[in-house]
This record gives structure tokens, sequence and C-alpha cells, in this order.
């Protein structure tokens, strides 16, 4: 049994008082507080064994370079790939979706071609999408949801044409907290013949993930999200279509024989990890993948379950206050708009109770309109988050409409 309350001992900010009081941190889906684990491991890196990785012969550069490629492995079993040559180390989410976009899309991707996303979709999974659409001639197109925020499958086939070759969603919405059906999805793509790019940002960090089991193309994901540091992420793909795939950016380390006039490339991962990597991060996110593996993900899924059943019940104490996304079974976030306050207003007044959490349109603009919201509230949870947490945000809610209402 995993005593999550004693977890936030491993967790030196959260000790931190803000405007003299407990902090409540309540926005991990932005990005997630670092364990002590985490934060050692990179002052070793830093101090114990630095170096460029896969150039040197001496015993520094060896040094890193078995602690950078040891997180291979470490990535590969935390979601289940089949190889860890199949990971590639990017510097976020963002990074591997212009990748995929970019790489894949620039040399797939046909004028008329369709490319299949949601309403949902964080800009990250919107704009590089864009991006190869308008240099291709290809076209975006955007299912719509639910009404309370679940996916809506029917409508999401009703989108799929002979023209579709490309399907990109997220696990998790970072707004809505809607839990994907992977595995639906997939079958779809199969059908259809088209490429499945899952963005995994709020889904690695909450639950158990298996790509062979859901059997996408791509899974994405970003260490800073996952206990770990900023500046690093994964793209993992499936080894024959990163083996087809042309390289993203050039430079060091991702080539084989270079000439003025041509030159030739490494095979996969190096290939699309040109240039000196984030060394220290990388073994950061090693760090992570580690803590959170000692604690087990399916204890963190309950965990975050339980409290976000506990956190919905007590926000329904404050007048005034509408959920945004309502799907059952959803994951990691509480999006919330308050009668007569601006959420950006909430954010800041709470704030003097130490209670944080993110206000604003959440990186996903086109959903925001699609709701008739320049933006709502969001509280998120991580595996230090607790009721007490909970608790401090219902009484400043309160409080915030005492103050707006008196």
């Amino acid at each position: 049994m995993v005593d999550f309350a004693a977890l936030r001992d491993d967790f030196p900010i959260l000790h931190k008082p803000v405007h003299g009081k407990r902090l409540a941190y309540l926005d991990s889906a932005a990005s997630s507080q670092k364990p002590q684990m985490v934060l050692d491991a990179l002052q070793e890196a830093y101090g114990t064994h630095y170096a460029n990785v896969h150039r040197g012969l001496h015993y520094l550069s060896e040094a890193a370079t078995d602690a950078y490629e040891a997180v291979r492995q470490k990535v590969a079993s935390l979601i289940n790939a089949p190889s860890p040559s199949e990971v590639i180390f990017t510097s976020g989410a963002t990074m591997s979706l212009n990748l995929i976009a970019h790489s894949w899309g620039g040399a797939n991707l046909q004028e008329g071609d369709e490319i299949l996303i949601t309403i949902a979709e964080h800009h990250a999974n919107i704009v590089p999408w864009q991006m190869v659409a308008q240099q291709k001639g290809a076209k975006l197109i955007a299912a719509p949801m639910a009404e309370d925020g679940s996916f809506d499958k029917a409508a999401f086939a009703a989108c799929i044409t002979e023209r579709t070759k490309v399907i990109s969603l997220p696990h998790v919405s970072n707004v809505l907290g809607t839990v994907y059906p992977l595995t639906e999805i997939a079958a779809l793509a199969r059908q259809a013949g088209a490429l499945f790019v899952v963005d995994g940002c709020q889904g690695v960090v909450h639950m158990p993930v298996d790509v062979q089991e859901i059997d996408c193309d791509f899974y994405v994901f970003s260490g800073h999200k996952l206990y770990g540091p900023s500046g690093i992420g994964v793209c993992w793909g499936k080894a024959d279509i990163l083996a087809d795939m042309p390289p993203f950016l050039g430079g060091g380390d991702m080539i084989d024989d270079v000439e003025i006039e041509r030159s030739t490339y490494a095979p996969p991962p190096a290939r699309f990890e040109a240039g000196t990597p984030p060394i220290a991060e990388c073994i950061g996110l090693g760090a992570a993948i580690d803590y959170v593996q000692q604690i087990g993900m399916a204890a963190i899924r309950d965990h975050e379950m339980s409290l976000l059943r506990y956190g919905t019940q007590r926000l329904s104490e404050v007048d005034g206050i509408t959920f945004i996304g309502t799907a059952a079974g959803k994951s990691g976030v509480i999006s919330f708009t308050l009668d007569e306050v601006h959420p950006h207003d909430i954010s800041t007044l709470i704030d003097h109770d130490g209670v944080a959490i993110r206000a604003g349109h959440h990186c996903a603009q086109p959903l925001m309109k699609s709701l008739g919201l320049s933006s709502t509230a969001r509280a998120s949870v991580g595996i230090y988050s607790c009721e007490e947490d909970f608790d401090a945000l219902t009484e400043a809610l309160h409080k915030v409409n005492r103050i707006f209402k008196s």
C-alpha cells in the first residue's frame, strides 16, 4: 500500500510557504514538481560524469553516454515499447509532434490528403499539422466532442474518408480530462490506412501505457510533466516507420557520411537526434521514471481518480461553479468557471491563500471557442496532491465569492 501523503516529503518545493500559507499546488498539468530523486540525478550528472555523449573515448564521455543511453530502456519499459531503439529523445512533446508532422508528413502527405484531429487538441497537436498541410496542400479537419466533453466515436468516424492519412489525438485532454479510447481509435485508423499519432503528455503521467496494446504508430510525451526536468521529451515510433522517415534536423551525430555535395544518415534513433542533446535532463528523466515505477502507475491512477472524485464533490459546494468536461472516467484535471468572476481573477485571488491553479485558454483556443468561453480555471493533480489541497481550493473559492458578491 503506497502512502501518498508521505510522498509529499519527496518534493522540497512543496514545503515552501506561499504568501505565508501552505502551498496547495494544483497546476501539475502545466508542469509537475520534481522529487529529490530527480534533483539529485541532475546534480550527479553535472557534478560527477558530465561530458558530451557518443563522441568521446575518455572516461567521462563513456560514463555520460552509458547513463544517457540507459534511459532509452527505461522509457521503453515505461510504455512497453518493443525496442529502446524506437525511442527518440527530443526537447519535449511539441518538438516530437513537429518531428512527426514535418518528417513523416513532409515525405508522405500529398495534395488533397486529410489530417484528422479533434476540436479539443492542445496547440502543439494543431499548429505543426497546419504548417505541413499548408506546405503540401493537405487539409486539417477537427472532429467535434460530445456536450459533456466525452469522445464522440460516431461523429469522429464520420469525419474519416478515403483521403484520411493521419489521425492525431491526445491520450487525455488537457482541458476536459477526457480519456480517449485509443485502442478503438487505432482500429479506425487501421481500417482507413492512416497513421495514428498519440499526444501522451497527459496520459503517461496518470496511468499505465502500453503502446503495443494501443497499436498506435507514435506516442509522444514531455519529461517536465512526468516529474522530470524541462527540455527533454520522448517520441516513440514503430521501427519500420522510423526507418523510412527522413531526418528533421541536420547536424552532428545524426549522420553516417558527410561530403560537401551530399550526406547519408545514421539509422534511428540517432537520425533524429542532431547536435548535443539535453544530457543531464535525459538522465533526470530516467530518475523520474524510476520514481513513478517504484510507486506503480496503476497505484498512481487509483490515487488520482479517488482524489478527483473528492475534489469534484468539494468544489460542488461552491456557489456559481460550472464544471467544464464531465466525461465518465476522466483523468488529471477539473476545469471550471465561476459566475461573475473571470478565471484570471480567480487564480490571482486564491494565490494569496497559497493555492496554485491555471487560468486561461490552456493552449486550446479552438476548444474554448467551441464552448463559447475565453478561458477557464483548471485544477490539476499529481502524485503529491491530496484532499487538503482541494479543501484549500474550496475555501479560497468561497472567499472569492464573498469578495465579488459583497
